[in-house]
């Protein structure tokens, strides 16, 4: 029985969707670390997790920031593997290596000073304010689109999701609060550096805010659903078959009684895209005026016609 699950792991698809993850996570690691080298560090910004760190170690030492998130990300690992265990997965270890990997190609072919803002608009001088903000936004999306890329191949970046897991085995804390803890120790120490100062934190925290939402946009953006309750007397088989045969979306019926009328009747429910509700509710109004409907956004829709289940 071993073996059959040695040999369904092994088969030309399975090896063929892994190297596709691997080749999508590494893609994922290059944007994040062009982020960071195009944008954030010629800003005189600050960042957060074991980037932001390294960036500081970059200002403080002159040390490439490859070489400081590989040492950053590699202590973590050995103190929460002798804490927590040596389970963690081999895409977390890829993802670091390919980021320390990123950082260093990236700032070694870029010359220092180099800004993409600037060489997209002819900026000579990155160094106005409003020249330091765009730069900052526009590294923030580009984060954030690599670490999304990233997570939707089940990688991680390390860091700060490693330093949850140390903090979780002794005390229960939610992740949302060990990265805002975290994040708000790395940035605030750069008031500290010379080369940088207080605008470098404020421009962090929107770095932060920035890449908060990139991510959060692109991971939900796909998956953003609706689901609709259709109230209709009369007309509830239309509704049905309309939503079947012209929408192609499942129509399930539902068992109902109206507690002020008393009356036994049906309500039609139908998850549906997002995108796809204006239409749904503008074929139910031609179909029935006066019916009445609940729309409720819902996230993580799995099954036919959404997410496959092998992404749970």
């Amino acid at each position: 029985m071993s073996i059959g699950r040695v040999k369904e792991q092994l088969t030309p698809k399975k090896m063929l969707i892994t190297f596709k993850e691997y080749l999508v996570m590494m893609l994922g690691m290059a944007f994040y670390a062009f982020g960071w080298i195009g944008c954030i560090l010629p800003s005189n910004s600050m960042g957060a997790g074991a980037a932001g760190l390294a960036l500081l170690i970059y200002h403080l030492t002159g040390i490439p920031m490859g070489i400081s998130v590989l040492c950053i990300n590699g202590i973590l690992l050995l103190i929460a593997g002798f804490i927590v265990g040596w389970n963690f997965g081999i895409k977390t270890i890829y993802c670091i290596c390919m980021l320390s990997l990123w950082l260093s190609i990236w700032q070694g072919v870029f010359p220092e000073g180099w800004s993409l803002l600037a060489f997209l608009t002819d900026a000579a001088n990155p160094e106005p304010l409003f020249i330091r903000l765009l730069s900052v936004i526009l590294g923030g999306i580009i984060t954030g689109i690599g670490i999304a890329i990233c997570f939707h191949e089940g990688g991680s970046t390390g860091g700060t999701d490693i330093v949850a897991i140390i903090i979780n085995k002794y005390r229960t804390i939610s992740y949302g609060r060990i990265v805002m803890m975290v994040d708000f120790f790395v940035i605030g120490s750069a008031i500290f550096v010379k080369d940088l100062g207080i605008d470098a934190v404020i421009f962090g925290y929107i770095i932060i805010a920035v890449l908060s939402y990139t991510v959060d946009y692109i991971q939900s953006g796909n998956m953003q659903s609706n689901q609709i309750l259709i109230f209709s007397r009369a007309h509830y088989q239309e509704i049905a078959d309309a939503i079947t045969t012209v929408r192609h979306r499942g129509a399930t019926l539902l068992d109902s009684k109206g507690w002020y009328t008393k009356e036994d009747g049906y309500v039609v429910l139908v998850v549906c895209r997002k995108r796809e509700t204006s239409q749904i509710l503008k074929m139910v109004r031609a179909i029935d005026p006066d019916a009445f409907i609940s729309v409720g956004a819902v996230m993580g829709v799995y099954g036919k016609g959404f997410e496959p289940l092998g992404k749970i």
